[in-house]
């Protein structure tokens, strides 16, 4: 039997999204039992919107796809990581990464 993740009691699991080729994160997203199953199914990047309550697959509306490459799970299986190869950028505001804003932190 394959691996699957623990989903919470709202359905969701989060599920970071990691460039397979350069290790950078991307983003971070929540997936349901649809968008796991959907992700491996078609090694594309599916999730579950929160904000708009739907399944969504990440660049079907930009054409910033995700191709998924290897899907791992953390030692609880409580947290997927999809590692992709990206089509184009992976933020909504353009920036390769989501995680783009630096926060300072005090010395």
């Amino acid at each position: 039997m394959s691996a699957r993740p623990r989903f919470g009691d709202d359905g969701l699991v989060p599920a970071i999204v990691q460039d397979a080729a350069s290790g950078r994160v991307l983003m971070l997203a929540h997936m349901n039992e649809e968008s796991w199953q959907r992700t491996l199914e078609t090694r594309q990047a599916w999730f579950w919107s929160r904000s708009r309550g739907e399944l969504w697959e990440k660049g079907a509306t930009s054409g910033n796809r995700m191709t998924v490459l290897e899907v791992r799970l953390d030692c609880d299986s409580d947290t997927v990581l999809l590692r992709v190869d990206p089509s184009g950028p992976a933020c909504h505001t353009g920036e390769t990464s989501c995680f783009y804003s630096v926060v300072e932190t005090q010395a």
